[in-house]
C-alpha cells in the first residue's frame, strides 16, 4: 500500500509528491466537459495524464489524440497506481470501483472545483456564473482576450468553435506584451464549485431555480449566488444581468449591470438589426458607445451575452477596434445555437433545405430563449424541436415550464428522460411534459422512431415558407445531430 501525502499547492506535479509516485494525474469522469479541460491543463504542462469515462464520445477521442490515455471500464485493474493526483466529479457514483482504490489506498483525491481553485488561486481571474448564459458568455470574453492579444488562459464548459477546444493556455493565445497572467473561467453553481474560486471580476447571469436536488430550494440556491459574488477580491468589479434582485446583497465596492436593451444597466445593446441569420448593433458602454458590432450567432440571448463579454473586454481597455473584430470573428460554441445546416437563400421561390440547429438547452428559461429567438430571426418558418430533458428532479420540478416554452414551436418531439447522475423516480417521465404541450403536433418516441419520423417528415418540408429543426437537451441527443443533418442532406 502507498500513501500519497497531501500537498499545499499542484504547481508542480510533474515531480514526484513526497509519498511517492511519478507526477501523473488520473480523472475519474475526464470525458466531462469541465473535466476534459483541466485534463488538458495537465497535459499541456507535462504532467502524465489518462483517466476513465463510462463510454467513449468524440471530446474523450480527442483527448486521446492528444496523448492521454483514456479508459472505459470501472476496473480497479486498470487504473495508475503512480498517480500524484486523482481528480474527481460529483457526479460519479459513490461505489465507483477505481474511486473506491483510491480512498483505501490514502491516495490525494480533490474534486474538479478545488483543482481549478487551486491553479487560480494567484493569477487575475475572470469568472463566469450562471444557471444560464455562463458558457457562452465565458468563451465570448476568451476569445477576444485571445483574438486582440491580450491573452488568457480559459477553462470553459463548451467547445469554442474558432479553436475547438475548450482549454488554452495564455502562452498560446498571446501576442501583446501582457505580463498579467489572466483566467477566465465558467463558474459552475452544481454541487457549489463556483465558491473554490476567487475572482477579479465575477459575471452573474441568471439565479433561476435549478439544481433543487443539491439545493433544495431556490432561496438556498441564490445564497450561494450571493456568497460567489462576495468572494470578489478587493478592488475587483461585479457584472450582473440587469434586474437580478438578490445582487443588492452582495457586498463589493464596484457593481455594473448588462442588459439586451434596458438602457437603465450600465451596459446595452441599441440599434440591433437582424442580418443574416446573426445581427448588427451598437453598444453603450458606461463612458462610451461601440458602433458597428456584428455578431455571426443566432439567437438575440446572444446578442445579450456578448454585450456582457464587451463589458468585460471594456474593463480590461481593450481597444473598440479590437472588440469589434473580435466579435466578427467568433464562430459560436459547440451546441449554443449552433447551426448545422445554415439559413439559404430561396431558390426559384422555394427554400430547398430546412435550418438545423443544435442547443444544449436543458432548463425551461433557456429552452424559451432559444425557441423565442428563432421565431424571432425566421418568423414565417415552421418550427420543428427536438428535446430530451435531462434529470428527472429537473424534469418533475420544471414539467409545466417546459411544456410551456416548447409550446412556442410547431411540432414538439420528446425523447425519454436522459437519467444523468440519477436513479428513476415513481411516475417522472417525459408524458409529465408532453400532457401540458399545446403545439399542433407532439409526439413521444424513442431514438429510431425520431428518425424514422424525420424521414417521412423531409419528404413533405414546407418549401414556400421554410423549416427550422431544433435539437435541443444536455444528454446523449447530440448523437441524434448528425443523423438527422444526413437525412436532410439525402433527401
Amino acid at each position: 500500500m502507498s500513501t500519497h501525502t497531501k500537498r499545499e499547492s499542484i504547481s508542480d506535479l510533474s515531480s514526484p509528491p513526497a509519498g511517492g509516485g511519478q507526477g501523473a494525474v488520473y480523472f475519474i469522469g475526464i470525458g466531462g466537459i469541465g473535466m476534459s479541460a483541466l485534463a488538458r491543463y495537465f497535459n499541456a504542462k507535462g504532467a502524465k495524464v489518462s483517466g476513465y469515462d463510462k463510454t467513449e464520445t468524440a471530446l474523450t477521442k480527442k483527448l486521446v489524440d492528444e496523448g492521454i490515455d483514456v479508459h472505459y471500464t470501472d476496473d480497479a485493474e486498470l487504473v495508475p497506481k503512480d498517480a500524484a493526483l486523482i481528480v474527481y466529479t460529483p457526479a460519479i457514483p459513490a461505489n465507483h470501483a477505481g474511486l473506491q482504490y483510491y480512498k483505501t489506498n490514502n491516495y490525494q483525491l480533490v474534486k474538479r472545483s478545488e483543482v481549478l481553485g487551486m491553479i487560480t488561486d494567484s493569477t487575475f481571474n475572470i469568472c463566469v456564473g450562471g444557471t444560464h448564459g455562463k458558457t457562452t458568455i465565458s468563451a465570448m470574453i476568451a476569445h477576444i482576450l485571445r483574438h486582440s492579444g491580450y491573452g488568457c488562459t480559459a477553462f470553459l464548459g463548451g467547445i469554442v468553435a474558432n479553436y475547438n477546444t475548450n482549454f488554452w493556455l495564455q502562452g498560446e493565445s498571446t501576442e501583446a506584451n501582457n505580463k498579467n497572467e489572466v483566467c477566465v473561467v465558467e463558474a459552475d453553481e452544481y454541487d457549489r464549485s463556483f465558491l473554490k474560486l476567487n475572482p477579479d471580476i465575477a459575471i452573474i447571469s441568471a439565479m433561476d431555480a435549478d439544481h433543487l436536488d443539491i439545493y433544495g430550494d431556490e432561496k438556498t440556491m441564490q445564497d450561494a449566488f450571493v456568497d460567489f459574488g462576495n468572494k470578489i477580491k478587493t478592488g475587483g468589479v461585479l457584472l450582473s444581468k440587469f434586474g437580478l434582485k438578490r445582487v443588492k446583497e452582495i457586498k463589493v465596492e464596484r457593481k455594473l449591470s448588462y442588459s439586451l436593451q434596458n438602457n437603465a444597466a450600465s451596459v446595452f445593446a441599441l440599434n440591433i438589426e437582424i442580418v443574416e441569420g446573426g445581427y448588427r448593433f451598437d453598444v453603450q458602454l458606461p463612458k462610451s458607445v461601440i458602433t458597428n458590432i456584428e455578431l455571426k450567432v443566432g439567437g438575440m440571448h446572444n446578442v445579450e451575452n456578448v454585450v456582457a463579454a464587451i463589458a468585460v473586454a471594456n474593463e480590461l481597455k481593450i481597444e473598440e477596434e479590437k472588440i469589434r473584430a473580435a466579435v466578427a470573428a467568433f464562430a459560436g460554441v459547440k451546441r449554443r445555437f449552433e447551426y448545422i445546416i445554415a439559413p439559404q437563400k430561396k431558390e426559384a421561390g422555394a427554400y430547398t433545405q430546412p435550418v438545423l440547429i443544435d442547443d444544449y438547452a436543458h432548463h425551461p428559461e433557456e429552452l424559451t430563449a432559444l425557441l423565442k429567438s428563432v421565431r424571432s430571426l425566421f418568423p414565417q418558418r415552421l418550427v420543428t424541436v427536438v428535446f430530451q430533458p435531462h434529470l428527472f428532479t429537473r424534469t418533475r420540478d420544471f414539467a409545466k415550464e417546459f411544456a410551456t416554452a416548447l409550446s412556442i414551436a410547431d411540432a414538439v418531439l420528446l425523447l425519454p428522460i436522459y437519467p444523468a447522475r440519477e436513479l428513476p423516480i415513481d411516475g417522472v417521465t417525459s408524458h409529465l411534459i408532453l400532457n401540458d404541450v399545446h403545439s399542433a403536433t407532439k409526439k413521444l418516441f424513442n431514438r429510431d422512431e425520431i428518425l424514422a419520423w424525420m424521414n417521412e417528415h423531409v419528404q413533405q418540408l414546407n418549401k414556400e415558407f421554410g423549416e427550422v429543426i431544433v435539437i435541443a437537451g444536455a444528454g446523449d441527443i447530440d448523437t441524434l445531430v448528425q443523423p438527422i443533418k444526413t437525412i436532410i442532406e439525402q433527401r
